[in-house]
């Protein structure tokens, strides 16, 4: 993606921070440990790697301007995520993608996988957030750039045929967009996280591990 699309569709948004910090401290800082090694692959703004308390953070995004959104001491590759060459084999706890394969082809969402199976250490874990296609299909290709369509259903098997072991699937984990008028706080966040009923929820999450 160009810059163009980080002026349009990704457009710099602080309401995303205060997200990807409600989603470490609710969600994520229970599923990673502080001596990990975490790489977050299309990283964009780096509003998760940038939350993640981890001894090893690696951010891959091929947007040249990336790093300069990222903490001191996150690691960036400036690089397609369909070249993971400059991380080290077996080196890799925790791998993390968010709405990001339906930007790639399935071809190209291949090459990832069979690069970042040899990343992960044994039992290394990989989760994606993405746009459930079964729940937006209204609005998913509204985003010029979306590519192709993954359901719940679709992700997962694709995952398993690709090595990795699914342990746990939300269908509706998260509302699809930003840009609504529904306040971002942190607190709301939470509870929405927290409650078994979704209301606007058309993003999955899928968690996986190496088998």
């Amino acid at each position: 993606m160009t810059d163009g699309y980080f002026e349009t569709r990704l457009a710099y948004d602080h309401r995303r921070t205060v997200l990807w910090k409600a989603l470490w401290k609710f969600y994520f800082s229970r599923k990673i440990s502080a001596g990990e090694c975490v790489l977050e692959l299309g990283c964009g703004y780096g509003d998760f790697i940038n939350n993640v308390t981890a001894t090893k953070r690696i951010a891959v995004d091929q947007w040249p301007q990336f790093p300069d959104y990222l903490d001191a001491g996150v690691t960036a590759i400036v690089s397609s995520v369909t070249d993971l060459s400059a991380i080290p084999d077996q080196t890799v706890d925790f791998a993390f993608a968010s709405n990001l394969f339906e930007h790639l082809t399935v071809a190209e969402c291949e090459i990832v996988l069979t690069q970042l199976i040899l990343k992960l250490r044994p039992g290394g874990r990989f989760t994606l957030i993405q746009p459930n296609y079964r729940y937006c299909s209204a609005e998913y290709f509204d985003d010029y750039t979306h590519i192709t369509a993954w359901s719940h259903i679709s992700l997962a098997d694709f995952l398993t045929k690709n090595g990795f072991v699914v342990s746990k699937t939300t269908p509706k984990f998260l509302p699809l967009t930003l840009k609504s008028r529904l306040p971002v706080s942190e607190l709301l966040i939470g509870i929405f996280l927290a409650s078994p009923i979704k209301p606007f929820a058309k993003q999955m999450i899928i968690e996986t591990y190496k088998k």
